[in-house]
């Protein structure tokens, strides 16, 4: 039994690259409405069947297709992911004209940090909820990573980067964050909406 645990600690980036998440909303629209199709026509099969037996093996398919279409969605979602990293890239190399070392120097007011609705439970909630054990391959019983994003101007997360010694780890926690439907209140720095740095460490226990 795969068991995620997550701790939490927020600071201040000093340069981050817009990030968009579009791809893993589509991908999450498009298998949950397939989600809803197949639960239809189980359910309907399901209420027709008299036989106890019967119910049962309808039952047993239903979770089955259910498990193979969560596998074939990680599938997706790990392409998703592919494409979000290279516009990034993309985005890094268009914007050479930002010098991270002289903003590094800045050392601006925190008038507020950024806060996802309803606090860093409902945040760690929200991961554990996305997050794909079934993704992780590994045969250490505990793994860890360090997932370092940015809550943009708008609220959104981008720049996700999880760093970690189980690959297989370090992507399921990436989707995971990019996944995340909700959006964070921004930080305020000197009085406007500004990037915020967060990290978020994560351990998988394995029973």
């Amino acid at each position: 039994m795969k068991t995620l645990f997550l701790c939490l600690f927020g600071f201040i980036s000093s340069f981050c690259f817009s990030q968009q998440t579009e791809e893993f909303k589509n991908v999450k629209n498009f298998y949950n409405q397939h989600r809803g199709m197949l639960n239809n026509e189980f359910k309907k099969k399901f209420d027709a069947e008299t036989n106890t037996f019967n119910k049962a093996l309808i039952t047993q398919d239903f979770n089955l297709f259910m498990k193979k279409m969560d596998s074939i969605e990680n599938v997706a979602l790990i392409g998703a992911l592919l494409k979000v990293k290279n516009l990034e890239d993309l985005k890094k190399i268009q914007n050479k004209s930002l010098n991270p070392e002289k903003i590094g120097d800045l050392s601006p007011a925190i008038d507020k940090e950024a806060k996802f609705p309803g606090g860093i439970d409902a945040l760690r909630q929200e991961v554990v909820n996305a997050f794909y054990t079934e993704g992780v391959y590994t045969e250490t019983k505990t793994i860890k990573t360090n997932v370092a994003f940015i809550v943009e101007k708008d609220g959104t997360i981008t720049n996700v980067k999880a760093q970690g010694d189980n690959f297989t780890f370090n992507r399921q926690a990436e989707i995971a964050l990019y996944s995340i439907p909700d959006k964070f209140s921004p930080a305020i720095i000197n009085g406007g909406p500004a990037r915020f740095h967060y990290q978020l460490p994560l351990t998988m226990n394995i029973d």
